[in-house]
């Protein structure tokens, strides 16, 4: 299937730094955390390399029960570059509750950018090119399948309105999805990427887009409540998005304990009421 690709992986928190023990955001000078990647495989294999998929477009049946969906375990957040925000998905106001994989073929248009979850998975993203039909990454390649193959049984939303993006014109939309059907030398690191780019046609979604100079323009603001917010800054895109599939496939509960551990040893720390080790 040509060359694999590999990911960015997520560093722990506690191998990261941050400036403030507290959480809470103070606008331009609030707590920031700087997180940094190194390489791995694809997510969107993770959660399908229990399924032996045969040869041909077509993906296999779920053999077990999938998890269910929590959405009020769903991680709320904002993405900006620079001062622009460019991504949204505000849980408190959230009005796309996921459905029936068969359900969403009565809402759907072409061009449009579905995405399938449930607990404890990466959402997978795909774009509907009409006829019954989508065109999305799927282990490590490009795959045109039935919208209800490609849930794999999971539930799942129209997502046009995370990003801010323009869109393209549906047409252009779906010849990007077409003309890769077939691709294993890859462009984008994750079902997530490709998609986004389908539809907006930014190189910031491709891997390699950007240029990485040192600065970290991106700010990734994780919302758990009106007051309680935290802030990570990324030097590109795609690192964004790794991060933010990674606590899309943990859950809200997780990355408010991961936060609260690592913050509550940094500000040990600083306290100095941490004793040197034997």
């Amino acid at each position: 299937m040509g060359n694999q690709v590999e990911k960015l992986t997520h560093l722990n928190y506690g191998e990261v730094p941050t400036s403030d023990p507290n959480g809470f955001d103070g606008g331009e000078d609030g707590p920031r955390i700087g997180v940094s990647y190194i390489f791995s495989s694809n997510d969107d294999d993770h959660d399908e390399d229990a399924f032996d998929v045969p040869p041909g477009d077509r993906l296999p049946p779920i053999p077990v029960e999938m998890p269910t969906f929590d959405p009020h375990n769903e991680v709320g957040c904002s993405v900006h570059y620079r001062d622009e925000c460019i991504y949204q998905r505000n849980v408190a106001e959230a009005k796309d509750t996921p459905r029936p994989a068969g359900g969403l073929l009565n809402t759907c248009r072409p061009g449009d950018l579905l995405e399938f979850v449930a607990r404890g998975q990466y959402p997978h993203w795909a774009v509907y090119v009409g006829e019954f039909q989508v065109v999305h990454l799927h282990r490590a390649e490009i795959k045109s399948s039935f919208l209800t193959d490609a849930s794999q049984g999971r539930p799942g939303r129209v997502v046009n309105g995370l990003y801010r993006y323009r869109a393209l014109p549906p047409e252009v939309i779906l010849r990007n999805a077409r003309d890769h059907v077939g691709d294993g030398e890859l462009c984008w690191r994750n079902a997530e990427c490709f998609a986004a780019w389908c539809r907006y046609g930014k190189r910031e979604f491709k891997i390699g887009g950007e240029i990485r100079i040192g600065k970290q323009p991106y700010r990734l603001t994780l919302l758990f409540s009106q007051k309680n917010r935290h802030v990570l800054e990324f030097q590109s895109l795609e690192d964004v998005i790794m991060e933010k599939r990674r606590n899309d496939q943990i859950g809200r509960t997780a990355v408010m304990q991961e936060l609260a551990g690592h913050l509550s040893s940094t500000n040990q720390t600083k306290d100095g009421s941490l004793g040197s080790l034997d």
